[in-house]
């Protein structure tokens, strides 16, 4: 029997009503003569509920109590959605990420998948069980609770899909695929068909919701589809891109296109004019904070000018890093927020500089601050509230829509 993984995000399992709806869609699954392992975010907007509560307790919470907190969301949305399933009149079983074998790194609030062992999930399947497994989070090596970070789910269900041998893996949400733009900013947006995973995990790395960029690399390691659906929408017919996106190994494709345009906001950026970098480093890394981008470029002399990109909701240690800066290199370096970006996605989009020069063009006018590129990607950095009107610009110009 073949085994389908499917993931809900927190929008789709938001209240009860929901709940039962998915409920629905999983047993229509596992009718067609599938085996059935569903993944589970949080209900709405559990997590970020518990993060909000969490600084009304401390500005800087503990980043390991802070899994053992954001944790908790998940496991309710997996208790309900089995109960659900179970009154619709088929056998299921709830898992945490630890007892389903998800085991990671030992970094908390952003932690990685090194292994999974799915024996319980496989048991409980070879009984003919739907298995719910709570996404987001693990178990480290040490045996301690650790979270994966923002998207996280996503992460859990395409590792939970490499490891079974899962025919594919459904990631469904309340948007009917990966589109050009993201359509509440951009209305005139169109939904993409198929992606490559390289494509993919550039747009998710760069602010678009729809996919977790880690996610995304775990299924490019194991060639693994990703089909994106609606959650309201129809199961996979023998076209699935015919009303989804099917994200999966394609041929290289360097016709330098832009695919899609994307944007985030809440960033930190860090400039800083040092004698040598090496020192920052490690102080950033003491404090266990990752950034989106760096650039590190030689001055004349022997001086280092620093440039850095953080996303704000990764940086829970923003007061210890200001504290550093302060302390260690006085006025040479500071951390800055009220930043977003806007990013041209496209595999080839970077062999000349015509994407460059047209997106630009586009955002002349509009603050920009900082431009970073790679061969699938262009990001521009400006202020916070400029991002809309930047990937409407952007759209508008590789799209000819976005107005």
């Amino acid at each position: 029997m073949s085994i389908v993984v499917q993931k809900y995000g927190g929008s789709s399992v938001a209240d009860p009503e929901k709940l039962r709806a998915v409920a629905q869609r999983v047993v229509a699954t596992k009718h067609l003569g599938h085996s059935v392992v569903v993944v589970v975010s949080a209900m709405g907007k559990t997590t970020d509920q518990l993060l909000a509560l969490s600084k009304q307790i401390t500005p800087q919470p503990d980043r390991r109590e802070l899994d053992m907190l954001l944790s908790t969301g998940e496991r309710i949305s997996m208790a309900l959605l089995t109960m659900a399933i179970r009154e619709e009149g088929e056998e299921a079983i709830s898992f945490t990420g630890s007892q389903a074998g998800i085991i990671t790194n030992d970094r908390h609030v952003d932690a990685r998948i090194i292994e999974v062992r799915p024996i319980r999930v496989q048991d409980e399947l070879s009984r003919g069980r739907i298995v719910i497994v709570a996404g987001y989070q693990g178990m480290s090596y040490k045996r301690e609770i650790t979270c994966l970070g923002r998207g996280g789910s996503d992460t859990t269900a395409v590792a939970l899909a490499a490891a079974l041998k899962a025919d594919w893996c459904e990631i469904c949400s309340d948007v009917d695929g990966v589109y050009t733009a993201d359509p509440r900013i951009v209305p005139e947006a169109t939904r993409i068909p198929r992606l490559s995973h390289e494509e993919t995990q550039e747009m998710a790395e760069s602010g678009a919701k729809v996919l977790n960029a880690q996610a995304v690399e775990f299924a490019k390691q194991h060639d693994i589809a990703i089909y994106a659906r609606a959650t309201s929408g129809p199961l996979p017919g023998e076209d699935p891109s015919s009303d989804g996106t099917v994200v999966q190994r394609l041929s290289p494709d360097a016709s330098g296109l832009v695919v899609a345009v994307a944007g985030e906001r809440g960033l930190f950026l860090l400039r800083g004019e040092l004698p040598e970098a090496g020192a920052l480093l490690s102080a950033l890394d003491d404090v266990e904070a990752s950034a989106k981008q760096t650039q590190i470029v030689r001055t004349g002399g022997s001086g280092w000018r620093v440039s850095m990109v953080f996303a704000k909701e990764n940086l829970h240690q923003a007061d210890a890093v200001r504290r550093i800066l302060r302390d260690q290199f006085q006025e040479r370096a500071s951390l800055i927020e009220g930043f977003g970006a806007v990013s041209a996605v496209g595999a080839g989009i970077n062999q000349d500089f015509r994407n460059t020069h047209r997106g630009q063009e586009a955002l002349s006018g509009l603050g920009i601050e900082e431009l970073f590129t790679s061969s699938l990607r262009s990001s521009w950095i400006l202020p916070d509230d400029r991002v809309d009107e930047a990937q409407r610009a952007l759209h508008r110009v590789f799209f000819g829509t976005g107005r």
